[in-house]
This record gives structure tokens, C-alpha cells and sequence, in this order.
């Protein structure tokens, strides 16, 4: 993920002007890269450390969405179905 997507997705999920860091865009950013390595790992089978960093990357937005489903479940349904997670 280059700069300028990296800076698309901010722009698209963030609460207000300054934010970068909440919940939503962490979870947004994980995704992306979730999505890439997916697509990376189709093609390269083999690459069992790339396996092992998704499987880490799943596991850190997965307790993310836990936080953002204890603290504030409208936001936390509002970010499950724009991204179109299964839950």
C-alpha cells in the first residue's frame, strides 16, 4: 500500500479533520492490507511467513473490532457493514 492509498483510506473513515489514529481508520487500514496480502498469497503459495504476518494483521483488527464493539456498538456496526466484513 503506497502513500497516496494509505492517505485515501484516512480520508474516507476518519471522525473528524485531525483524526488518524481512531478505531475506524486502524480497522480500515488493516483491511486494505488484509486484502492485499490475500491477493499476494494466492499467487505465491509458498510464502509461509507472509501467511504468518496475515494471520497476525487478522488477529490485531480482530481485537479491534472487539474494542470498537464494547465501546460504541453504533459505530462498530456502521464500520462492519461499510467494509463489508462477515459479522
Amino acid at each position: 500500500m503506497d502513500h497516496s492509498e494509505r492517505t485515501a483510506v484516512i480520508e474516507e473513515y476518519r471522525t473528524h479533520a485531525s483524526d488518524s489514529g481512531s478505531s475506524e481508520v486502524q480497522i480500515a487500514l488493516l483491511t486494505a492490507r488484509i486484502k492485499e496480502l490475500t491477493e499476494h498469497l494466492r499467487e505465491h503459495i509458498h510464502d509461509h511467513s507472509g501467511r504468518r504476518g496475515l494471520l497476525k494483521i487478522v488477529g490485531q483488527r480482530r481485537r479491534l473490532l472487539n474494542y470498537l464493539n464494547q465501546e460504541d456498538v453504533g459505530r462498530y456496526t456502521d464500520l462492519v457493514n461499510k467494509l463489508g466484513l462477515r459479522r
